[in-house]
């Protein structure tokens, strides 16, 4: 199935539900497909728990993260105030 972005703007409620019922989606834009939504239960897993993905788990061993408090007020403060 294809909707245009005006679509998905319009009514996201019912594309998702025909998403969940197993409908692959492909999203247009000027004519073009950009974007596809894809049920949960058909999707690869992007990332997991699998020692070959090098993304996961790559903040565990920061120290400057342990206070997850402190670390974001450092965040929000910014730069030179």
């Amino acid at each position: 199935m294809e909707i245009t972005t005006k679509q998905l703007r319009i009514k996201p409620g019912r594309i998702i539900s025909q998403a969940a019922d197993g409908q692959e989606i492909t999203i247009t834009y000027r004519g073009k497909p950009r974007a596809k939504i894809v049920p949960v239960a058909n999707r690869k897993s992007l990332v997991s728990e699998d020692p070959g993905n090098e993304l996961f788990g790559i903040w565990k061993n920061r120290k400057d993260t342990e206070d997850v408090e402190q670390f974001a007020g450092k965040m929000r403060r910014g730069r030179g105030l």
